[in-house]
This record gives C-alpha cells, structure tokens and sequence, in this order.
C-alpha cells in the first residue's frame, strides 16, 4: 500500500487530521494507496512555510533560479521510466502515453521556464524631460490547482512559470492522480530545492482546494478543471481581487472538408478523438465533415476506431487504457444512453469493456462513434470528456462555422483543408481560444494557451504564464 505525504517547508508531512483517501488503480478498480485527506491546517502550514521562503527565493538573482529549475528538469529526466509507470498506473492511460507526453512535457515544462526566467524583460518609455521603465515582480505566494487527466503535465506547467517568475507556491493536485506529484516532492528534494519554495499539499477539492483560494495570503490562483469548479473558485476569489487564470472545460470541433489530405486527416482525427481515452481537455468531440466526404469519412473512421485496442494500460500494444475513475465511468456511460434516447445512432462502441484477470474490476469503455444527432442536444452541447464523439455533415462554410460556434464553449478546434485563405477566414471566426489548422495538439510552449466563454479565463504559456505570475510597476524618473 502506498502512502503519500504533504511537502511542507522542504519535507514530507502527515496530514494534521491524520486523516487519508483511498487511492484506486483504474485499469483494476482496486485501491493500491492513501493519500492525505488534507485541509485547511495543513493549506495554513504550507502558506506560513511559502511566505518565509518568499523573500529569498524572489531576490535570488533570475541565472541562480533558472539553475534550480533546471535542476528540477534533470530530476524527472533521471527518474522518467519509474514516472511514465507511475502516471500509467495511477491514471488509467496507456504507458506509451505516459512517456510520449506527461512526463516529457513535465521534464520540458521546467526547462522551458528555467530559460525565459533568463529573458523576461522590462519595457521603458522616453518622452521629453522623462523615462519610465516597467518592473515585473513576483506576486508572492501563489496557488496551483490542476486536474487528474493529464497529472504530471498540467501540475508542473503552473507551477514551473510560477517559480521562475520568482514566486513561492503552494500546489494541490488531484486527489484522483496523486502520485507523479508526490515523487516530484522527492525529486524537489533530491535537487535541494529551497524549502518552502514549493509546497504540495494532497486532498480533496471541498477541503483542501477550496483552503488555497480562500487564504488571504495567497495573493494568485491558477487553476485547471470543470467549468462548474472554475465558477466556484472565481466567486470566492474575485471578491478578494486575487488574480486568476481559469482553464476549463471543452466541447471542441473538428470541421473537416472534402479537399484536406485525407490518410493524415483521418490518421490524426482519430487521435484527436481518442487520445488519452478523450480525457483531453483539447480533444474534438464534435466531428463536422463536409457532406461530399461524409460518407467516405463515417465509414473509413469507425473502421480505424474499431481497430484501437483497448486493454491493460502497461502493455505496450494498448490504444485505449482504462478509465480515471468508476464516477468518471459511470458518468461517460450516462452520456452514452443519453444519446440514444436522444436519436443518436451508436456507429461503434457505446458500452463497457469487460476484462478478464487482474483487470476484471478495471474501468474500460469502447471507443465510441455517433451519428444522427441534432447540434442542440445535450450530448453536442455538455462535455463529456471521454472516448465518445459525435459527427455530422455539413454543406457550407457558414454552416460550418454557425455549427462550430453552437456550444458554450471555446477551448480549442480544428480545421482540415487545403484551401489557404478558408483556412485563415474560418480561423478568424471561430470562438476559439486555440485553432489547429490541418494538424492537432501542436504545442509552442511560447504560444498562449487558453479558452473563450465557458472555457476560461486568461491565457497560459510563455509571456503570458510569467505575465500572470507577476505585477506590473511602472516607474517615472525626471531626468
């Protein structure tokens, strides 16, 4: 049995209470650990610990801090196998994965960081008779909540920013996908992070979560999750003016029309739908295909989904692993009998995988394709965030777009084709915070990250990360 520790002030610590979460391995459906049941005692020693380490680590000139980070960097690079298998295990994703992007995007997130600390620069201004110049400092103490579908990945892209920027944080991950954040503790250690730098308290959201954005020395929260969390967290925080970054959720499109490369655009929207078990927050849940192509598309697109694998996250052969959890799972299924009851057609999946021997208990559902869905439908409307996708046909560009548009949401969307100046026109009039044109889940990470409407507030990435994590001061000399 596992057992996870708070990190507080430089070492691991039981929670207060004494109190612990069961933690469930998803390809099984059986617990395998314990995490802290962590809650505002625990937040208040994790601040009162940031806030004492604050002064130093902010007037630690930026080449010394980039060095820290990097440091950080080697530690995942130097532990990588026993972090892919860890997240796979804890998470439900196939390990593959795990290697492919979490942990890589967790190593390159702090080596990302760990440079722009070395070239954020000021701004000055002159005008006759005086200069200005702008400083950017560091908010203080800081909070980083992220989410359990892609937990190593998301946890060190707030926090890696937040440090180089020169802040002190104190960071929740999922209760859900724990452990990755806990051997980051370890290796924080291990590379004789300052104490108090980083501070990683585990628990639930009620508790624990809603302890970092109510504290009122927690000046900045930068959170990550479902749009009815993100509602919650700005209600109490925005009456104290903490600043906020808010990635929520999607219901994202992928408009398809009948003159894109074909083999790439069916190769990659299978992807773009399945990946991680469509527990992407970019993923494309909504298919539109121009009606030319549809056809064609329907029936060469289920014949490729039917050939995804779904099985034991630690084979290497497995397309499709398991499941966060049995409350994520129960709900997928829900939205799978919803949309039969609301005409839809089940082209292929649409119901539970069962395993056999040690994954028997484990929580696995086919990959799924509907069609004959009307857009206003909740199933088009809600997000899902599983391996279900809808698709349907369309005529023209401004039916294309009117259909794109028709959710709350506005993450991310994707168009196929090869008509340059429609690529450029509908990328301008999609709601969109991120379009990928004739590709999908390309990352600059110098590139601002982030939704429109429901789908958040704020933008992450590069500049906008260290932004966020600091204030602007302008300051006017007479000359």
């Amino acid at each position: 049995m596992l057992i996870l520790s708070n990190y507080i002030g430089g070492t691991l610590q039981s929670p207060v209470n004494g109190r612990y979460i069961d933690n469930y391995e998803p390809s099984t459906g059986s617990v395998y650990g314990k995490i802290p049941d962590s809650d505002e005692h625990d937040v208040n020693l994790a601040v009162a610990a940031a806030k004492a380490a604050f002064p130093a680590w902010a007037a630690m000139d930026p080449a010394s801090r980039s060095r820290q980070i990097h440091r950080i960097a080697e530690g995942i690079n130097n532990r990588f196998e026993e972090l892919a298998a860890a997240e796979s295990r804890d998470s439900g994703k196939p390990v593959g994965l795990a290697r492919r992007m979490d942990i890589t995007r967790a190593r390159d997130n702090f080596e990302f960081f760990a440079a722009a600390a070395l070239q954020f620069a000021s701004e000055s201004h002159n005008q006759p008779g005086f200069i200005n110049y702008t400083l950017r400092q560091p908010i203080g103490v800081v909070g980083c909540i992220s989410p359990w579908n892609l937990p190593l990945y998301l946890f060190t892209w707030k926090i890696a920013p937040a440090l180089a920027a020169g802040n002190c944080v104190v960071a929740k991950p999922s209760e859900v996908t724990p452990v990755t954040a806990h051997m980051l503790a370890e290796i924080c250690m291990e590379v004789g992070l300052p104490a108090g730098v980083l501070n990683i308290v585990h628990g639930a959201g009620p508790q624990c979560g809603a302890s970092i954005v109510k504290h009122p020395e927690i000046k900045g929260v930068s959170f990550t999750g479902s749009t009815r969390a993100g509602r919650e967290i700005a209600s109490v925080a925005a009456p104290m003016f903490k600043k906020l970054s808010l990635e929520l959720g999607g219901k994202n499109p992928v408009i398809i029309f009948a003159d894109s490369d074909y083999e790439e655009m069916l190769n990659t929207t299978v992807r773009s739908s399945f990946t991680n078990q469509g527990q992407i927050c970019l993923c494309g849940s909504r298919i539109y295909v121009e009606r030319p192509l549809y056809n064609r598309f329907r029936s060469d697109f289920v014949s490729r989904v039917q050939q995804l694998k779904v099985g034991d996250p630690a084979a290497a052969d497995t397309n499709i692993g398991a499941v966060v959890s049995e409350t994520h799972y129960n709900k997928i299924l829900s939205y799978i009998a919803l949309a039969k009851e609301e005409g839809g057609t089940i082209l292929c999946g649409g119901e539970a995988v069962k395993m056999e021997g040690e994954q028997a208990g484990g929580w696995y559902i086919a990959p799924t394709v509907i069609d004959g869905l009307s857009p206003q439908c909740r199933t088009n409307q809600e997000e899902i965030f599983g391996p279900v996708v809808s698709i349907q046909p369309f005529d023209t560009e401004e039916e294309a777009v009117t259909l794109a548009n028709n959710t709350d949401y506005g993450l991310a969307a994707v168009i196929w084709t090869n008509h340059l100046s429609r690529a450029h026109r509908l990328g301008d009039r999609l709601a969109s915070g991120i379009v990928w044109i004739n590709c999908w889940l390309e990352r600059d990470l110098r590139t601002p990250f982030g939704g429109v409407k429901n789908s958040g507030v704020g933008r992450e990435g590069g500049w906008e990360a260290l932004r966020f994590f600091t204030e602007a001061k302008n300051i006017c000399v007479k000359i």
